[in-house]
């Protein structure tokens, strides 16, 4: 084995073409040729100056443990009859006088020379001059040295992303059916500057299809990497990288509107830490027993009232320090917004990736720690019996429209991920989501928070637009949506559509194509309840909500339905029967008297009476309740609907006489869901014969007057023969939203029983809800008449009588 000398200078000062070139020098293609993988082997074909051919393969392997240099292995099978080159081929390395001259290999079908190199580890590039028995050079078509690479290998097309075979080799893939040119840029750090190490991809060796892929036999001593697509050099993030850097801000741009940084980021090679889970398991809750609570992760503990450290609160660590907040409500499963990274000009509903969580978002402000800080707050809940559902946004991202923006996908492959000039009235980056590379995308990053991460299920934001087509117009069977709902691994998983939308601020319930395994965001719950306490709305409309709102889910059942009355968009709970100005008609909101703060006792008490109401009917109806993030602790935007316009959470106000009260009134309203599953928690309808309606004293209520604003439900408790005790009471709820009070007359019941009030919102704290084995709780017999005050709701229970 011939052996090279070291070289003379430090990395980055070599001699050109013997081992890794200077910083800032690409790494060329070799030729025009097509590889073959062999069993250690890449082979290469060159045309030469004299329009012959010259095959040559090539192999190496780290010598001595890798230490003491590489080792290369050159083969060049023999050339009959071409300019006398029989034989007595010398193969001379650029950068070195000597000349290796190639013996016949074994069989005799190819001449071959094994060099030795005193240079660091593979990837570099080998150039090398060969010469005839004569003396002649033979040179490429170029009339160039051959170049080829060492422990750069074909690769596969797939995974796409990054890989690690188990021989250690790292596999590069990326889908661009559009480039003509890719590259692979290796950094020496995380945060960029110029490539360490530039390799251009043949497209006779490293595609299969669409797809460009490379292995590299060691990435040591390189940080972060970066692909560069139709020759433009911009370094585009890797749209499968699950470990990545910080995205690096340049010089300002405006940009859709909003002055925004120009950004860009790069893909760690660091691998996804592992992660001991425990004995922690999904819980696997039914739909229709669960009670969410949507959450901001930033905003929920940044406030310095959340007494947490600095470097904690605002995180993943400061969420998972509050769960017992959550275990008090009674909630049994978590809503994170978007954790995806994201634009944080926008706000998190304008993603950049899909595959990691946001740096920001971990206490050390990395990619790995914020992976396994988002894995911890999984693990808590999973031990507490709490779901964590994640809101994901998969119809547009924060790459915008000139370059400095393109962060990924735009760059590597725009008519393919994205809409073309985007729809009518968006100006956002609008992907296509129901085209076969953006369907798979997106299925996979669902799948690997679902296997790598054990999140429980997802909430699609602006759900609308993945019904579309690259045209916009609607489809009757979007593959991505069918595609989701029978996937084997998202099986187990609640898959939520939600009509809102980021880009227009809409939020219009719609059809939704469901296979009966799509739940849904129930806007006109929100709606109509809203404009029953205001006294707009049929009292028909009020009793379809209470029942599981079957004129949208009468094909699934009312456990699809996801119900709320505020969100993180629009006005807050408090804010609901704080404002209602003429910039707030959407919003059907009502102020009770007075606009904003108050200190009137009237209007105050009237706030709390209506707060109490909307509560109560949300968790009165069937489906699932959903809470907004604050609003069990009268948590305010100042009457603004923009999600821009929220604050964090404060935390001191969680002592307030106000805030034990709801919060209190929230744990009791979970328990009784959970005691009376039978009615509350169910998959189907209920029986129609077993719901009465009444208006006042029992009389037929004024289903289709205006004006009518009270309506009162009995139901009857099923009887479930197999059950041991199936004795189950009654129960008669009263909805006043008129000013002044009405009189209910309650049902008469079997004798020996007797009705128990469980909820008044009229009535003062504490004692307006109480538990059926409260002594104190008002006891009241069949047919006798009870005072609904305005502006209140009443629950009453049904009880055989004690003796």
């Amino acid at each position: 084995m011939a052996s090279l000398p070291a070289p003379p200078a430090p990395l980055g000062s070599c001699p050109r073409g013997v081992v890794v070139p200077p910083s800032r020098r690409s790494l060329r293609r070799c030729g025009t040729g097509l590889a073959r993988a062999g069993a250690a082997r890449s082979w290469y074909r060159f045309r030469t100056d004299d329009d012959g051919v010259v095959d040559v393969a090539v192999s190496g392997e780290e010598r001595d443990g890798g230490g003491g240099g590489y080792a290369v292995s050159v083969e060049v099978p023999r050339l009959p009859g071409a300019r006398g080159r029989e034989g007595g081929l010398v193969l001379r390395a650029s950068g070195s006088g000597e000349g290796v001259p190639l013996a016949p290999a074994a069989g005799g079908a190819s001449l071959a020379a094994e060099l030795s190199f005193d240079a660091p580890r593979a990837p570099f590039y080998l150039s090398f001059l060969l010469t005839d028995a004569a003396g002649a050079e033979i040179l490429t078509h170029r009339k160039t040295s051959f170049r080829v690479p060492v422990g750069v290998g074909p690769g596969s097309p797939a995974p796409l992303g990054m890989s690690i075979s188990g021989d250690g080799a790292v596999n590069f893939a990326v889908y661009s059916k559009n480039a003509n040119a890719v590259s692979l840029y290796l950094y020496a750090s995380g945060g960029g500057g110029e490539p360490a190490l530039e390799i251009d991809l043949d497209p006779y060796v490293h595609r299969t299809g669409s797809v460009w892929h490379v292995s590299l036999a060691s990435v040591e001593g390189y940080a972060s990497y970066a692909f560069c697509c139709g020759g433009i050099r911009r370094p585009l993030l890797d749209p499968y990288a699950k470990v990545i850097g910080d995205f690096v801000a340049g010089n300002s741009v405006y940009d859709e509107g909003v002055t925004a940084p120009s950004m860009r980021c790069f893909a760690s090679l660091a691998s996804v830490p592992s992660y001991n889970w425990g004995r922690a398991r999904h819980p696997r809750l039914p739909l229709e027993k669960l009670v969410v609570y949507r959450a901001n992760v930033a905003l929920f503990t940044k406030d310095k009232s959340s007494g947490l450290p600095d470097d904690a609160a605002g995180t993943f660590s400061g969420f998972c320090a509050k769960i017992e907040h959550f275990r008090s409500l009674g909630v049994n499963a978590i809503l994170l917004e978007p954790v995806f990274p994201f634009h944080q000009v926008k706000g998190p509903y304008f993603p950049y990736h899909f595959f990691s969580p946001m740096n920001l978002y971990s206490s050390e402000g990395s990619s790995v720690s914020a992976i396994n800080s988002m894995k911890d707050i999984v693990k808590a809940m999973h031990k507490n019996g709490i779901e964590v559902l994640l809101e994901v946004v998969f119809t547009h991202t924060a790459e915008g429209e000139s370059e400095c923006q393109t962060i990924s996908m735009r760059g590597i492959d725009n008519p393919s991920y994205y809409i073309a000039n985007g729809m009518a009235g968006c100006k956002a980056s609008v992907l296509n989501c129901n085209q076969p590379v953006t369907q798979r995308l997106i299925l996979d990053s669902l799948r690997h928070w679902v296997l790598d991460f054990h999140v429980d299920g997802f909430c699609f934001i602006n759900a609308p637009f993945l019904l579309r087509d690259p045209g916009g117009e609607y489809l009757s069977r979007p593959p991505l949506l069918e595609a989701i709902a029978f996937d084997p691994v998202l099986s187990d998983t609640k898959i939520i559509a939600d009509p809102w939308s980021p880009l227009d601020i809409s939020n219009v319930q719609f059809l939704f194509p469901h296979w009966k395994r799509w739940a849904e965001m129930n806007t006109r719950f929100s709606i109509d309840v809203r404009k029953f306490l205001k006294r707009e709305a049929l009292i028909s409309d009020l009793a379809t909500r209470l029942c599981g709102s079957g004129d949208l889910f009468s094909t699934r059942g009312p456990a699809f339905s996801f119900n709320y009355v505020s969100r993180n968009s629009g006005l807050s709970l408090v804010d609901l029967v704080s404002f209602s100005n003429d910039d707030l008609a959407s919003e059907s909101s009502w102020n009770c008297g007075e606009e904003g703060p108050s200190e009137n006792n009237v209007v105050l008490q009237t706030r709390l009476r209506q707060i109490r109401n909307f509560l109560f009917i949300l968790f009165v109806s069937l489906g699932v309740p959903v809470l907004n993030m604050g609003d069990e602790c009268g948590h305010s935007a100042a009457g603004s609907v923009s999600y821009k316009d929220r604050g964090p959470l404060n935390w001191r106000g969680m002592m307030t006489t106000f805030v034990k009260e709801i919060t209190g009134f929230i744990s009791f309203l979970t328990a009784l869901r959970s005691r009376r599953g039978d009615i509350f928690q169910r998959r189907e309808f209920l029986k129609l014969e077993n719901i009465h309606w009444y208006g006042s004293d029992l009389s037929e209520p004024g289903w289709d007057d205006p004006t009518s604003n009270f309506l009162c439900m009995h139901i009857n408790a099923e009887v479930d023969e197999m059950a041991a005790d199936s004795v189950r009471g009654d129960l008669y709820i009263c909805f006043n939203a008129n000013e002044e009070s009405m009189s209910a007359t309650l049902p008469a019941l079997a004798e020996g029983s007797i009705w128990l009030r469980l909820v008044d919102t009229s009535l003062a704290f504490p004692g307006f809800f109480a538990t059926e084995c409260n002594p104190k709780v008002q006891q009241m017999l069949g047919l006798s008449s009870y005072h609904v005050e305005g502006h209140t709701c009443v629950l009453f229970e049904s009880k055989r009588a004690l003796a």
